[in-house]
């Protein structure tokens, strides 16, 4: 089976695209294929797979694989990089409605400053493992860390040891080591099915941020973020101990296309 695919990427964090609604014999690709795909070596490399498919609920449905090639929940860069695939594919305008795994997100493309913004799920609750370390599902379930000597701590060392912790290997988790400082926050993530660290992950620093609103007692509304890969922002409002009106926003780029032979 011949495959074109795109390839896109949100501040490093990049995906392997394919439209699923122009050529659906994507949609049956296995774990083993969507794994190769994204070798770095042997397939075309990427920290995931996005397929884009037709919706009877919005205007098109995300499916998100891992690099491992197993469908996970929700990816905040991938549905960045997806909404901007789908108005380049001319499949959406440029605000647009998509379905995913944990519900349905506006996504609006910002042509004149090349920035997507994606509204996440709202944030009800959360859990405070002690001091200086949160437990937040924006999508995805996040661990987060506030250390002062953010930059000496390894994170793929650091990252394993709570992914695979009694608490949380049987599901696993993705792991963020952050710090607040001069008016950013820095954020660094190992990312479950990636299994290493990622230049970025969406649902993590939205995670990280909303954390840090509540660490820091922050007025703002809008919270910067360095990732490895680049800058990003959270919009959000405070509702009582959680959070609403959530938007991940910066860039998604086009890097390339190709065609690739899927055994």
């Amino acid at each position: 089976m011949s495959l074109t695919f795109y390839k896109y990427q949100g501040t490093g964090n990049d995906f392997i695209m394919l439209n699923g609604i122009e050529h659906p014999a994507c949609l049956a690709l296995n774990k083993k294929q969507v794994k190769r795909l994204c070798d770095r070596r042997f397939g075309i490399g990427a920290d995931g797979l996005i397929i884009l498919s037709a919706s009877d609920k919005a205007d098109f449905k995300m499916i998100y694989f891992n690099s491992d090639g197993g469908e996970s929940t929700m990816c905040g860069n991938g549905g960045r990089c997806i909404a901007q695939f789908a108005f380049d594919q001319n499949i959406v305008s440029s605000k647009m409605i998509f379905e995913a795994v944990d519900g349905l997100h506006d996504a609006i493309v910002n042509g004149a400053d090349k920035t997507v913004e994606l509204q996440m799920i709202d944030v009800a609750e959360y859990s405070q493992l002690d001091k200086d370390t949160f437990v937040m599902n924006t999508g995805s379930p996040h661990y987060v860390k506030f250390d002062e000597d953010f930059e000496a701590i390894e994170i793929v060392e650091f990252g394993r040891q709570v992914r695979y912790s009694e608490s949380f290997a049987q599901e696993g988790i993705n792991v963020n080591l952050s710090n607040y400082a001069n008016h950013t926050l820095h954020v660094k993530t190992y990312e479950r099915g990636v299994e290493d660290e990622t230049y970025s992950c969406g649902t993590g620093v939205t995670a990280a941020a909303l954390c840090a609103s509540k660490y820091h007692d922050l007025d703002g509304d809008v919270i910067n973020v360095q990732s490895k890969g680049g800058s990003l922002s959270i919009k959000y409002e405070k509702n009582g101990n959680g959070f609403k009106n959530i938007w991940l926003c910066g860039p998604a780029t086009f890097v390339f296309t190709g065609s690739v032979n899927v055994d």
